[in-house]
């Protein structure tokens, strides 16, 4: 026998059982691996969401410096067809308001989309709309008010892709979102209508007042139960409340609210199914300051097992009625506000409801610790 014969009778191939092994070796890496990765890349995506918050604080803040005050959570829209009356009268009705976000595009190196919009218009409404123009631009996404942990937006908005909100302007501790109500307005720093709140209003500290905080962007799917779903209770107040009751802002209806909650946690699985009671739209669009459009609660810590809930009190409706549109996020054990100095916090799902409360008012002298975020 030859050399050459010797050495090619000394080659062989791997065997099945040797691939199947490595093989399993490789899955086993990739199964350790992966997780990591994820994490990895959630915490990316969670870094640009508080990124995105302090851009808006910092746009905030050179609003204040500019005007003299915050922005108003809602700015009354107009009739197309008449633009002297306000939609709903001498006071406006938050549908078709135009929201803070709006009025701080300019801050945000948005001036050439800000220029495009029409003020004196409304941002909803067939015959209130404005020109047709104005719906490339407020059906416009900007990635800066998207969390990039947020799943891909489904649906249209006025016959484009929904741009889409995930953080939302806060209304306080409170149910309310008339600042036309002196006696009980919203007791955070952004309301509909009424006067704009200014620093000096913040008695309790701009570092201790959320000014904008995150939620989960609807599913739009009846059909589907999730925790950014708004179930509508059709006017069942918390007890011993009513429209503009003193009630409806946290802590002095403390008790009610904990007993009302209760009553829209037992309708949140009877509404599936019907797109009269579950009506996932929360953050559709950034345009319309109105609650649960732009403006959001801070009643419950984020990610609350219990649902949001509007009091709409003539059937169907949109979300122009007292109610919580509470925060919620893809990030675990929490998620993210900016308070009025322009800070931004992680706040604990697991977070009590005094001190949680504390943070969202602006002016009933209550400071929280930092041990209690």
């Amino acid at each position: 026998m030859s050399f050459h014969d010797l050495n090619q009778g000394s080659r062989r191939g791997f065997t099945l059982i040797e691939l199947l092994v490595v093989i399993a070796i490789i899955a086993v890496l990739i199964a350790l691996l992966l997780p990591a990765v994820q994490a990895a890349r959630e915490a990316a995506r969670r870094s640009q969401c508080v990124n995105n918050l302090k851009q808006l604080g910092l746009a905030l803040a050179n609003y204040e410096s500019t005007h003299g005050s915050y922005p108003m959570g809602g700015s009354p829209g107009r009739r197309r067809d008449n633009p002297a009356d306000l939609i709903g009268g001498i006071s406006g009705s938050p549908w078709g308001s135009w929201s803070a976000h709006s009025m701080m595009l300019p801050y945000l190196e948005q001036s050439a989309l800000y220029n495009t919009l029409n003020f004196m218009v409304a941002t909803q409404g067939p015959l209130e709309f404005g020109p047709i123009a104005l719906t490339t631009g407020i059906t416009t996404r900007i990635q800066s008010f998207i969390c990039p942990s947020t799943p891909e937006i489904v649906g249209t908005f006025y016959g484009r892709p929904r741009p889409g909100l995930s953080y939302f302007s806060s209304m306080g501790a409170s149910m309310l979102f008339d600042g036309n109500l002196t006696a009980s307005r919203p007791n955070g720093l952004f309301n509909h209508g009424g006067q704009p709140v200014t620093v000096a209003g913040v008695t309790d500290g701009t570092s201790n007042t959320i000014a904008f905080a995150e939620w989960r962007i609807g599913d739009f799917n009846p059909n589907r139960l999730s925790i950014q779903d708004v179930i509508n209770i059709q006017g069942t107040f918390p007890p011993g409340a009513s429209w503009g009751s003193p009630l409806l802002n946290m802590p002095a209806g403390g008790q009610p609210f904990q007993q009302w909650i209760q009553i829209c946690a037992a309708q949140y699985q009877p509404s599936l199914g019907n797109g009269n009671l579950n009506r996932s739209w929360i953050g559709e669009q950034w345009a319309t300051g109105m609650p649960g459009r732009t403006m959001g609660t801070i009643l419950l810590p984020p990610n609350s097992p219990f649902p949001n809930c509007n009091i709409n009190t003539w059937g169907q409706g949109d979300w122009d009625t007292p109610g919580m549109w509470n925060m919620s996020s893809y990030h675990a054990g929490g998620g993210n506000a900016c308070f009025a100095d322009g800070s931004v916090r992680f706040i604990k799902t697991s977070m009590a409801l005094l001190p949680f409360w504390a943070l969202g008012t602006r002016d009933q002298g209550d400071v929280v610790d930092a041990s209690a975020l």
